[in-house]
């Protein structure tokens, strides 16, 4: 009796979480009728449906989100650490970074959205129903179940921990400019196994709301930063360098700024999972539309001014650039921003590598992680402090930030930023879409395809230039590449 009770209730709240059976729960008047009548011939032995409901209410808000608490996660997805780089884009490319950066807010704006429809169809009756639960299942729908969850999901591995990584060999790289004059006591390696310390406690972080924390103080560390560097950079307003933006593109320079200004957008991993999550899921579209407009205007902001106030001399990272007292105080925050930054993907990876290989028999060849008891295994929480530190290893191994970013962005974050959600649009909905918003699509993935195959080759030969000792540019060999 209580199962199809709590059958009954379902009906009205489909977006808790679809399974197999819910796909399309079209409940008739006569299957309600024939319920309740069921229900109230025992109601002497079971409580009044009207307190079901409020418990299984509760029970489902407890672990569910806010609209602010997802603006932060996006927040903290699209205007993080990589802002630091954005100077040094423009010092890359220019102008054109500065309206790539507009433009990709936009973009990404718009495929997080359509990804977001993609998970829902609509029944007889005119109701949405989430008919799929992540970007994983969207794809089995469109590429097959074969190989379509598998395509994503190592797309969405690479792209969740290359975050997790740069956000690792940041910390060490910012530790590491703390001691520019006096030298450091410790090597960039050792400073990123510190910093890797700090995270191990990740490991024991089981859902969302708590990492929504993590992201609203990474936010507040933000905005302390940017007004420490920006009131720095108007204090030198009288010797900005105008003349030194570019206006003219370099082919070797620019798709490396692209593809930094790309990866810096991509928050479409977390997107199916956040809208899933909130307690209103109509404020959805609304939080993406301020998340990004403030991240555009911010970042193409930041970037301009940064760069105006250095010039040719911008560094990798622009707090590299600030005198020792200010450098310190930004570092120390940026430190903190960082170890803030790192829990949201890596908990989207976790929830990620759970879903695809930790089920249980039959489905996956691995137990489940969690116990009885809504716990984790001690065998669970060995495994996710492996994967911090795995993390670490990378870290050490790769010390090229903005390089590998440029590259990574090229790549994974075109894909999963760009061409996939524009063509799941196109082959989930296109017989209901207008002829301009089917052609918008295609504009994006074309845009996507040659961001990818030009940001792929030119970034690929700047990461192995750079290893050399050399520049981005090859026509300017006799300047020394620096990492900050």
């Amino acid at each position: 009796m209580f199962s199809r009770s709590f059958r009954y209730i379902r009906s009205f709240i489909p977006a808790y979480g679809a399974t197999k059976e819910e796909k399309h729960p079209i409940v008739t008047q006569e299957q309600i009728d024939y319920e309740m009548s069921e229900y109230d011939a025992e109601k002497d032995t079971c409580e009044p449906s009207e307190n079901i409901i409020e418990k299984f209410e509760d029970e489902s808000k407890r672990y569910k989100i806010s609209e602010w608490q997802a603006g932060w996660n996006i927040t903290n997805a699209i205007q993080g650490m990589f802002v630091v780089s954005f100077p040094y884009a423009v010092l890359q490319g220019g102008y054109w970074t500065l309206l790539a950066i507009i433009v990709v807010a936009y973009i990404c704006c718009h495929t997080g959205k359509i990804l977001v429809e993609c998970l829902y169809e609509e029944d007889r009756y005119g109701q949405k129903i989430r008919v799929h639960c992540s970007y994983v299942d969207i794809a089995n729908s469109v590429f097959g179940p074969r190989f379509g969850g598998r395509i994503v999901n190592v797309a969405q591995m690479i792209e969740l921990l290359m975050t997790c990584i740069l956000y690792i060999l940041l910390c060490g790289d910012l530790i590491l400019g703390c001691f520019r004059e006096t030298g450091s006591p410790l090597d960039l390696s050792s400073w990123i196994m510190i910093s890797a310390a700090f995270l191990l406690p990740c490991a024991f972080l089981q859902t969302l709301k708590s990492v929504s924390w993590f992201s609203f103080w990474c936010t507040v560390a933000h905005l302390v930063i940017n007004a420490i560097i920006l009131v720095y950079c108007f204090s030198r307003i009288n010797d900005w360098k105008w003349s030194e933006v570019q206006v003219s593109i370099n082919i070797w320079t620019f798709p490396i700024s692209l593809g930094v200004v790309v990866f810096s957008y991509t928050s479409q991993i977390f997107v199916p999972t956040l809208e899933g999550n909130l307690i209103d899921r109509q404020k959805f579209n609304c939080m993406m539309h301020w998340t990004h407009f403030a991240a555009a205007v911010f970042k193409a902001l930041f970037a301009y001014i940064g760069f105006l106030t250095f010039g040719n001399n911008t560094k990798e990272f622009i707090t590299n650039n600030l005198p020792r007292i200010f450098r310190i105080t930004v570092n120390l925050f940026f430190i903190l921003k960082a170890l803030l930054s790192y829990p949201l993907p890596y908990f989207a990876s976790v929830e990620l590598l759970a879903e695809s290989f930790f089920k249980g028999r039959p489905k996956t060849l691995f137990p489940v992680c969690i116990d009885n008891e809504k716990s984790l295994k001690v065998w669970a929480v060995i495994l996710r402090l492996l994967l911090v530190l795995s993390t670490m290893l990378m870290a050490i191994f790769i010390p090229h930030f903005s390089l590998l970013m440029g590259l990574i962005g090229s790549f994974t974050g075109t894909m999963l930023s760009l061409i996939w959600p524009c063509y799941f649009h196109l082959y989930l909905k296109g017989k209901t879409m207008s002829w301009y918003a089917k052609l918008f699509d295609v504009i994006i993935i074309i845009l996507g395809l040659l961001s990818l195959g030009i940001g792929i080759y030119y970034s690929g030969s700047a990461l192995i230039r750079s290893y050399s000792g050399l520049p981005p540019d090859p026509h300017t060999p006799r300047i020394p590449y620096h990492s900050g």
